[in-house]
């Protein structure tokens, strides 16, 4: 029966476990201040999940068009359990915003399908500098915490 749960639901702390995974994270470097915290956010996050900081990869691209081809050479290599992408999107005067936003999220999503490894799209897509200031600590929070669940949700169903 669809829907059918045949096994009691995992504990949220197993959920939740990041003892052993190794996660990588790929950050755009425009719009700095907002990416810097994501990331710093993220990672204090990923360790207090338990991913050991030695675990824990960081790469730089200059912008979020840049981050779905070195997230691929990543899940190329398999070397890790998990994936994250973290960048700032914030809206101009032009159709640039549209076209960065839906690219880099098509190309994250992507990656994601093709390597059958949890990719975590971080990339903030605002109308200002403020928007983008208030969420990038709970988004790079959120993005470990969804990290760690994918990977293990991923590991029970083998």
């Amino acid at each position: 029966m669809f829907g059918a749960n045949k096994g009691a639901a995992p504990a949220q702390d197993k959920v939740l476990d990041g003892k052993g995974l190794r996660i990588a994270m790929v950050q755009a470097r425009f719009n700095a201040n907002v990416t810097d915290a994501l990331m710093a956010a993220c990672t204090q996050e990923l360790l207090a999940l338990g991913v050991d900081e030695r675990d824990i990869d960081h790469y730089s691209v200059p912008g979020a068009l840049e981050i779905p081809v070195v997230l691929q050479a990543l899940a190329e290599k398999a070397r890790h359990d998990a994936l994250i992408a973290l960048g700032c999107i914030i809206r101009g005067e032009t159709y640039h915003f549209e076209l960065v936003a839906n690219e880099s999220g098509a190309g994250v999503t992507r990656v994601a399908l093709d390597y059958h490894v949890p990719v975590v799209n971080a990339i903030l897509t605002t109308e200002n500098l403020a928007q983008a200031q208030a969420r990038q600590d709970e988004k790079g929070r959120d993005a470990a915490q969804v990290a760690v669940e994918m990977t293990n949700l991923l590991d029970r169903i083998g």
